[in-house]
């Protein structure tokens, strides 16, 4: 009884076991069998751009006026007017003060009160002399007395001339009473008041003028970059475009040309001084103002360009994450030629229409999955890589 009650145990339990082999053999755990999906990473893409591309040598420099005049008093005397308003914009020969007059008035009129009498003079001399010479040829009038007149007749005619002499000078001092513009500018903050003394003496003058069309730049570039510039110079036979922007790159502010590179290099810095010139028409730019200066010296053709965000520093150098076909990313060593306008332009290590990683950098590793964003996704995630990435 026992051995037959045995047999149908064994069999059920191998029936069994072969059950559940079966099931799980035709049903896999779907946790055990279901491979790991790889994590995705959202990140902003770009595509590398081709194009012409200008090449810069940057600078930063100070703008100074082409002309500035401190309107002195060539005279004494005192202020009876002020002609112009602070900050006015003022022609070549406008009136600007007015020194009182009237003691230069009197000189010119006593000088002319002398001259008429010297001339009333030299007529009534002239006519002597006139009859002393009838009465000489007759005998009546004595050689002496004719030498007298004749020498009485040139001395009148040398007073007449030093009258006149007087004369145009005090006339020129009396213009001097009129302060006017040298030049076409802007008028400063005015130095004195209109009822005070002014003099060629006074410190500061009447005020300042400062010409502001056309205006200067100096700027300062490396020593090394000389002979680039002077070839540049000899093969385009026409001045160097010069471009200046504000202190931080955003603001384009007016564009010139070189006028010249400065005759020495500072031996303090090796550094360059060149001198550019801008019509200014807009007037954005001003004296004593600190731009960006960026001399144009080159274009390159067909130059691909990335924006200035895709490039990535690390130990070996400028580096940049693509995109391949898989959706996965991969590092690539770059080339950075110079970064302007937030476009990098590369001269190794990436080809025209790939696609590179702008934002979201600090999440990847090589080998990741991603998913590409756009529009208000992609300003998001910029926005958020820019405060989450590591500060370098």
């Amino acid at each position: 009884m026992r051995k037959k009650i045995a047999i149908p145990a064994a069999l059920l339990i191998a029936a069994l076991v072969a059950g559940g082999l079966y099931f799980m053999h035709t049903h896999p755990l779907e946790k055990a069998a279901a491979a790991p999906t790889p994590p995705t990473v959202p990140i902003v893409a770009a595509t590398v751009a081709q194009h012409d591309v200008p090449i810069y040598l940057t600078g930063v420099g100070t703008v100074i006026a082409y002309n500035t005049d401190v309107v002195r008093a060539q005279i004494q005397g005192q202020l009876d007017s002020i002609n112009f308003t602070e900050g006015q914009t003022v022609r070549a020969g406008d009136l600007l003060a007015q020194i009182d007059p009237r003691p230069y008035q009197a000189l010119i009129d006593q000088y002319t009160g002398n001259l008429e009498r010297d001339q009333a003079q030299l007529i009534n001399a002239q006519a002597n002399l006139t009859r002393y010479t009838t009465l000489g040829e007759k005998g009546w009038a004595t050689p002496q007395l004719l030498e007298t007149q004749k020498a009485q007749v040139g001395e009148l005619q040398a007073a007449i001339k030093a009258d006149q002499a007087l004369i145009d000078a005090a006339k020129v001092q009396l213009s001097f009473t009129r302060l006017t513009s040298p030049i076409d500018g802007v008028v400063g903050i005015r130095q004195i008041d209109v009822g005070n003394i002014i003099s060629p003496s006074t410190a500061n003058g009447l005020v300042v003028v400062t010409q502001l069309d056309p205006i200067s730049l100096i700027f300062t570039l490396p020593e090394t970059v000389l002979p680039q510039i002077q070839q540049r110079q000899q093969q385009t036979k026409t001045p160097l475009a010069v471009f200046a922007y504000s202190q931080d790159n955003t603001v384009k502010l007016d564009q010139g040309v070189l006028g010249l590179v400065n005759n020495e290099i500072l031996q303090t810095t090796g550094s360059i001084q060149l001198k550019a010139n801008f019509d200014n028409k807009s007037g954005r730019l001003w004296p004593g103002q600190l731009v960006n200066a960026r001399l144009l010296v080159d274009t390159r053709h067909n130059g691909l360009t990335i924006p200035a965000g895709v490039v990535q520093q690390g130990p070996t150098g400028p580096y940049a994450y693509i995109v391949n076909p898989d959706n996965t990313v991969a590092i690539r060593q770059i080339k950075v030629a110079q970064i302007s306008d937030g476009q990098a332009l590369i001269d190794s290590g990436l080809e025209a229409n790939e696609q590179v990683v702008v934002d979201g950098q600090y999440k990847l590793q090589p080998g990741v999955h991603i998913v590409m964003l756009h529009g208000k996704a992609a300003q998001e995630e910029a926005a958020q890589d820019a405060l989450q990435a590591p500060i370098p």
